[in-house]
């Protein structure tokens, strides 16, 4: 931020020069705190009223949409969710995720672990387009898509939390910033605690969230190496898995990411983790010897602590990086900047 930098300008100037003196902890806790405050300031600025005035029944369009959307189709749920995290993880929740390529710029949509793959824009179209009938030029992207995500949960038997408001819309996005910050299904646990702390997340986020994937489904082409080559994987799992998945061919064929309750909202993801049946190399890695195996225990058996830290993590995550205040833009078309 312009400001942050000037003081930090001010301080280095300040204990370097004659001025020495006055280079004191004093000041040094003062600049520490304004600093502080200058990068939380973006966060602080969200709020679960922001709407409260301008398009006070800003839920109700958005949880019609979800909940015929999921009642059409149950996977929707989990592809709305997955929208969410890819936009979170991708330089901030700014609804980058949902802007199309231009002739000048190549986006979100077709990096690695998005193209083919990512699905759910039509859903947040629909909203958008009945949300700007009522309150014009005044709801972004980002905080549709971060309202979605919930009542996607919700609508599966998952959890809720109050979602904090008035992120803005990013104006471009980038495919080489979604390479290098999606987390591939091959990660291994070090891999996995590492991309989540470069976002401010801890072991116990990464472990909770991790049980969206308790719903939704994945292509063949994410599980095959795991189910094919990986010696920490139930061998009747394996052998189950390969009739949908062959050796080669059948890229996008379908596997249920949790077997048990493929549309349910619940702690089953984690119980198969136990039993070696994780359908992805980067899910089986949760339990496999290392950090996230006491967490994986404890999900499996107490579906209410599950719940609450999913939901905490699910807030902190939605924190990451917005554009607030005079940042970015309120899209009126999701898909393209105005």
């Amino acid at each position: 931020m312009l400001v942050e930098g000037k003081l930090e300008a001010i301080v280095s100037f300040l204990c370097s020069s004659a001025m020495g003196s006055v280079c004191n902890g004093f000041l040094l806790a003062v600049a520490v705190v304004w600093v502080a405050v200058c990068r939380g300031g973006a966060q602080a600025q969200l709020s679960p009223a922001f709407y409260a005035t301008t398009c006070p029944n800003l839920q109700d369009p958005i949880r019609s949409v979800m909940t015929q959307a999921v009642g059409r189709d149950p996977r929707m749920g989990a592809s709305i969710l997955r929208l969410f995290f890819h936009d979170c993880f991708v330089n901030g929740c700014d609804a980058s995720v949902l802007l199309d390529d231009t002739p000048t710029m190549i986006g979100e949509k077709n990096a690695m672990g998005n193209a083919n793959s990512l699905r759910g824009y039509e859903v947040i179209d629909a909203i958008k387009s009945r949300v700007e009938a009522a309150c014009r030029s005044t709801v972004s992207c980002a905080d549709i898509l971060a309202l979605a995500a919930r009542d996607a949960v919700t609508l599966l038997g998952g959890p809720s939390w109050t979602v904090s408001l008035g992120r803005r819309d990013a104006r471009t996005a980038s495919m080489a910033a979604a390479n290098a910050n999606l987390p591939p299904a091959s990660d291994s646990i070090g891999n996995l605690v590492a991309r989540f702390a470069a976002k401010g997340l801890s072991l116990r986020d990464l472990t909770a969230l991790s049980g969206a994937h308790t719903v939704g489904a994945a292509r063949c082409s994410s599980f095959r190496p795991h189910v094919y080559r990986d010696a920490n994987v139930d061998p009747g799992f394996a052998m189950f898995r390969r009739r949908i998945c062959p050796a080669s061919g059948g890229d996008t064929n379908l596997a249920p990411l949790d077997p048990t309750s493929p549309n349910r909202f619940d702690v089953s993801y984690y119980r198969d983790l136990m039993a070696r049946r994780g359908l992805l190399h980067s899910d089986q890695e949760l339990f496999n010897g290392g950090p996230a195996d006491n967490l994986v225990r404890l999900y499996s058996s107490n579906g209410g602590v599950f719940n609450r830290d999913f939901a905490a993590a699910m807030v902190k995550m939605g924190n990451i990086g917005p554009l607030t205040g005079s940042a970015g833009e309120i899209r009126l078309n999701c898909r393209r900047a105005n």
